[in-house]
């Protein structure tokens, strides 16, 4: 293996065989979900169908590397609370003081720990199918934002941080659970 490759965190959601039934017996093969991160920020999932596990493990990460996405972190935890809605599937992600850890479930515990988010509180709400989780999951960290990115946002372009112990000013964002 490179270099490259090995600076990889993958874990493996979920392994499901599948059965297809045809006119000389049925036909089996497995279906992988992974996640891949690289522990500083990317992390990505994808995944493989093949008639052995290893191979459909192969095929998901490498699809997984392939669409990775960056995630806003401040610190060791994310910016600001967010829910992410994929089909039946709600997560509920919260930021959480040093020392918390990962307190989460497994599809999300495995892509917080891919992406380096030591520290968040998440609550799955609705469905335990880990295929809704992991894609409710990734577009609850497509939401998140700095406050930086956010106040550039409202100012129309005009960038004036927000000095640490300062109040902001301006409405609360609304978060439904």
């Amino acid at each position: 293996m490179s270099e490259r490759e090995t600076q990889f965190i993958d874990h493996v959601v979920s392994i499901n065989r599948v059965t297809k039934v045809v006119k000389g017996g049925k036909n089996f093969s497995f279906s992988a979900l992974v996640v891949v991160g690289d522990g500083n920020g990317k992390v990505g999932f994808g995944s493989g169908k093949a008639r052995e596990v290893p191979q459909a493990i192969r095929k998901a990460t490498e699809a997984a590397r392939r669409v990775m996405i960056s995630v806003q972190r401040q610190g060791t935890t994310i910016p600001h609370e967010v829910v992410g809605h994929f089909g039946a599937g709600r997560v509920l992600l919260r930021p959480a003081s040093p020392g918390t850890g990962v307190i989460a479930g497994g599809a999300v515990r495995a892509i917080a720990e891919a992406a380096g988010i030591a520290d968040i509180l998440t609550k799955s709400l609705g469905t335990t199918n880990p295929h809704n989780l992991v894609r409710a999951t990734f577009e609850a960290l497509e939401q998140l934002t700095t406050r930086e990115d956010a106040a550039q946002l409202r100012r129309g372009g005009e960038t004036e941080p927000v000095e640490e112990g300062e109040t902001p000013t301006g409405p609360l964002p609304e978060v439904q659970v």
